[in-house]
């Protein structure tokens, strides 16, 4: 799969919606941006082909974080927010990452996404894998009006996220679980967030010196909004996470939480010794074994640790921000690490 991330509808990843302290200026200046990038997302992806304009709308109709504009409205904080290449910066990133999401889905097999009947299960894998490609287009069409510079970022960062599914799709081969599940979201979803933040810095004419600075943060903010997505599967009591919790578990997703737990064989307790082996079988199906599993989970010293090392992502996101000048932008991109520090405990 390329990207596994919790459903929050449209909108619900503004700043003001995330209940942050954050300032007015800045929460009216990120939230324009966000609304002018809804109207764009879905202007760029029309066609003269009704079938192709319809399943290419599909996924953006359905909603979703919109968490990579987000870091591009928060990066041009540094320069010129309202450069009109912000927008069209955060739809090339959001049009890759939408992509990627049809062609997720027809590997997965998954009958639904964003609270909707996937793109295959309506239109058939074909449909759904030659959609992707047209976002693809599409959002290669926007880099190259942005000029040479976004168009090898685009590039080097999609080449990045096929490593990155690649080597999730042929699995650890004899290295560590936990580095290579580590390296893996890395590469498939944190370097997409990467170059949102180095989009926004990079088109808001920003000094090169905070690009950089926030292409650091935006890479290990990515890392920590991957996991803490993933502990939500296994922490939420409702549908806090857009999916039924434990989804990843019953499809045999080896997350973080579940990596830990496996590897901590040294661990006598009871309560872990049953998890290991439950967690041993791979997919867990039968519903009262998934049942012990998650309850099991959640109260395990992996997922504390699971926690803490969400945490320390999040505080080293924050540390790459000390290039960057204090004030309102700089404090919104600190209170975005709390949030997500936060998020699962």
């Amino acid at each position: 799969m390329w990207h596994r991330e919790s459903v929050v509808s449209t909108g619900d990843m503004t700043l003001s919606a995330l209940g942050l302290d954050i300032d007015p200026a800045v929460d009216a200046s990120v939230t324009a941006t966000l609304a002018a990038v809804e109207v764009a997302l879905r202007a760029n992806v029309a066609s003269a082909d009704p079938l192709v304009a319809e399943a290419a709308r599909h996924l953006a109709d359905a909603g979703g974080k919109r968490f990579r504009p987000l870091l591009v409205a928060l990066g041009a904080q540094f320069g010129n927010p309202e450069a009109p290449e912000i927008v069209a910066a955060a739809n090339v990133v959001e049009l890759t990452h939408l992509a990627t999401l049809y062609h997720d889905d027809v590997m997965d097999e998954a009958p639904v996404r964003r609270g909707a009947p996937s793109a295959n299960s309506r239109w058939g894998n074909s449909v759904a894998i030659l959609v992707g490609d047209y976002l693809f287009a599409c959002a290669s069409d926007i880099a190259a009006s942005l000029g040479p510079e976004a168009v090898r970022l685009q590039a080097r960062t999609f080449s990045r996220l096929v490593h990155g599914q690649i080597a999730e799709t042929v699995g650890a081969r004899g290295k560590d679980p936990i580095e290579h599940y580590l390296h893996v979201i890395t590469e498939k979803t944190a370097s997409l967030i990467a170059t949102s933040a180095r989009f926004g810095g990079l088109f808001s004419g920003a000094a090169p010196v905070m690009v950089e600075a926030l292409a650091g943060y935006g890479e290990t903010i990515g890392i920590a909004f991957q996991l803490s997505d993933d502990l939500l599967d296994i922490s939420s009591e409702s549908v806090q996470s857009g999916k039924t919790p434990g989804t990843d578990l019953r499809e045999g997703v080896p997350t973080l939480p579940v990596l830990y737990a496996l590897a901590d064989d040294d661990n006598t307790d009871a309560s872990a010794v049953r998890l290991r082996e439950i967690l041993a079988t791979g997919p867990i199906t039968d519903d009262a074994l998934h049942a012990e599993a998650l309850t099991l989970l959640r109260e395990s010293a992996a997922m504390k640790r699971a926690r803490e090392t969400v945490r320390n992502y999040a505080e080293e996101a924050r540390s790459q921000l000390a290039p960057l000048p204090a004030g309102e932008a700089k404090r919104a991109m600190e209170a975005l690490c709390d949030y997500i520090a936060d998020r699962t405990s």
